[in-house]
């Protein structure tokens, strides 16, 4: 019996480590983000509605700046 669950946990885990990667990969293609580019987390819808083309998320572009106005 044990092994049936395992084998179901495992197959469910699958599909949606498939479905997760679809979708995030739909919804980069729809808008040209979603991903971030830093730590590949997916960017909150909010910020890619008033950001459109954004490719970091809030943390990591703070982040970026941050280095970029050290230099």
């Amino acid at each position: 019996m044990a092994d049936e669950i395992d084998q179901a946990a495992e197959h469910s885990a699958l599909r949606l480590n498939i479905a997760l990667k679809n979708h995030y990969a739909a919804r980069e293609a729809a808008d040209g983000c979603g991903i971030c580019i830093d730590c590949e987390e997916p960017i909150p819808d909010e910020r890619i509605r008033a950001l459109p083309g954004c490719r970091r998320c809030i943390e990591c572009q703070q982040r970026y700046e941050s280095r970029m106005n050290g230099r």
